[in-house]
């Protein structure tokens, strides 16, 4: 069902700082960096081989990731697998009973299509499924 892990999601308080230290700390190179309003969040991308880290700022204390933060701190947020055909997959899932935050797939970074595996489901991470944006 997965073809391999997509990313990494940390949260990070603050994203320039994060961006620097995996950059300078690493040598990770910033590829992408995007606002998704909708989902109260600034994401960086940064390149590990064919996969990257994801870096996740909330943009407000009352987005999912502000939450996690208000609760957890800085840290591993989720784990992402990409899949071929999101539709495909997110069906199959539900019909084995996996528990699904998102009703249906949404949109994500650099035009892909997400949905959240709940952690129930998962032995307690977060989890979820990327289908990479057409070309």
């Amino acid at each position: 069902m997965f073809d391999c892990i997509d990313h990494v999601g940390i949260a990070v308080a603050e994203l320039d700082a994060a961006v620097a230290t995996y950059g300078e700390t690493f040598g990770m190179e910033l590829v992408h960096r995007e606002v998704i309003a909708e989902h109260g969040i600034e994401a960086a991308l940064l390149e590990v081989g064919d996969e990257h880290v994801e870096l996740l700022a909330a943009l407000s204390e009352d987005s999912s990731v502000g939450r996690f933060l208000a609760d957890r701190g800085p840290g591993m947020h989720h784990v992402a697998y990409r899949v071929a055909d999101i539709d495909a997959a997110f069906a199959a899932l539900l019909a084995r009973g996996v528990e699904m935050i998102d009703a249906a797939p949404r949109p994500g970074l650099r035009d892909s299509r997400i949905a959240f595996i709940h952690p129930r489901s998962t032995g307690g991470v977060l989890t979820e499924i990327v289908e990479a944006a057409a070309g």
